[in-house]
């Protein structure tokens, strides 16, 4: 037999081959459209999706110098964690003016009430002054008609009675101004010492402000502030980002709002660590209102050169803080997102909040400890009371 004989069957082989390759087509869209059907159209996808989080700018609360700087950008600062140190002196200086006038705001409320008493015994002498001259001249006005005083003497009492009237009414009205200064309070609780003691607490807390410290946990993204730099309320120094509450804003389509829910489970996969690590989240809340609508210049599309542009709604996406310890984000990361839209039961928009969003700090809590203790030894040095008077002076 030859070989062109054994060749011959070759034909049949080869006829077979485009069958085979229709079959795995077929079979392939059999696969594809079960997929679509069944997975594909209970998921929505997006890669315009982008790491957010909370950036903390530090600012100082009072002006100052930078004397100091412990921290630096990529280093991770505690909560309460001393950052930058203004010069301290010029506040320091305050503090001792506002401790000594409220000395001597308490000496002078303490005055006040001896001055009542002294005010009062005036009165009582104006009335017993005024009481004799009174009786006098009584007394000779009987005598005149018999003649056994003069009418000098006579009109001497009466001008003597008109100068003891004036008299008292000029100490009545000293001791009403007095008791007019002090009425319903007690020296301790006087207007002008609260006034007093709350410039000693305004000038503790600048001194205790020179101090700038960290309101949150987390890594120094940025640092503005150099030594020497005179800062004042409201510049920025620090930038810290707490890396332990991240979350994804991802830019939908506005054709694929329909579907989206809050609650709806979510899958992420970040571009800086790849395919191999998925987080997993949920859909937190749909912002209302598109991105060129929110923009600082949103555009106008009054004029005759119109052309459609499919707008983009940010969505929030919360992130399993677990899997966010274990493979931390960072401010502005690139994701893939997809979101499990088969469970449709829930609400586009809520008037409740999806996850808390009360944010609170205990770094500044006790920047006026010991104020108090402070206020209060000042108070009882300055107010002495009678008992308490030197040896050989007469109480007020």
């Amino acid at each position: 037999m030859s070989a062109q004989e054994h060749a011959e069957p070759a034909p049949a082989k080869s006829s077979r081959a485009p069958l085979i390759l229709l079959a795995v087509l077929v079979i392939a869209g059999a696969v594809f459209g079960i997929y679509y059907y069944i997975i594909g159209l209970n998921r929505i996808s997006t890669d315009d999706a982008y790491v957010d989080g909370n950036l903390v700018r530090l600012a100082p609360q009072v002006s100052g110098t930078v004397v100091g700087i412990s921290a630096d950008q990529t280093q991770f600062v505690q909560q309460g964690q001393l950052l930058v140190q203004l010069d301290p002196l010029d506040s320091a200086v305050a503090l001792a003016q506002a401790k000594a006038s409220l000395g001597q705001t308490v000496r002078d409320v303490a005055q006040l009430f001896a001055n009542e008493q002294r005010d009062a015994a005036t009165v009582s002498a104006q009335q017993i002054q005024f009481t004799q001259t009174s009786q006098d001249l009584a007394r000779d006005q009987t005598l005149v008609a018999v003649h056994g005083v003069s009418a000098e003497t006579l009109q001497h009492d009466q001008h003597a009675q008109s100068s003891a009237r004036a008299a008292l009414q000029q100490a009545q009205a000293t001791l009403a101004a007095t008791r007019a200064a002090i009425s319903g309070t007690t020296p301790q609780d006087h207007p002008r010492v609260l006034q007093a003691e709350a410039s000693v607490r305004n000038a503790w807390l600048a001194v205790a402000r020179t101090r700038v410290l960290s309101p949150v946990s987390g890594y120094i993204v940025r640092r503005e502030v150099q030594l020497g730099q005179q800062v004042s309320p409201g510049s920025e120094m620090l930038a810290i980002v707490p890396v332990d509450s991240m979350w994804i804003d991802a830019n939908f389509k506005e054709n694929q709002l329909s579907k989206l829910r809050i609650g709806q489970p979510v899958k992420v996969s970040a571009d800086m660590y790849g395919s191999h690590v998925d987080y997993h989240g949920k859909l937190l809340g749909i912002t209302a209102g598109t991105g060129s609508a929110l923009a600082v210049l949103p555009a106008q599309n009054a004029s005759g050169n119109w052309i459609k542009i499919v707008q983009r709604l940010p969505v929030r996406i919360g992130l399993d803080p677990k899997e966010l310890e274990q493979h931390p984000l960072f401010l502005g990361l690139s994701t893939d997102i997809e979101v499990d839209v088969h469970d449709r039961g829930g609400v586009a928009l809520s008037q409740q909040p999806a996850w808390p969003s009360a944010l609170s700090t205990e770094a500044y809590a006790a920047q006026d400890a010991g104020v108090e203790d402070e206020i209060r030894n000042i108070v009882s040095q300055n107010l002495v009371q009678p008992a308490q008077a030197a040896p050989g002076r007469s109480a007020p």
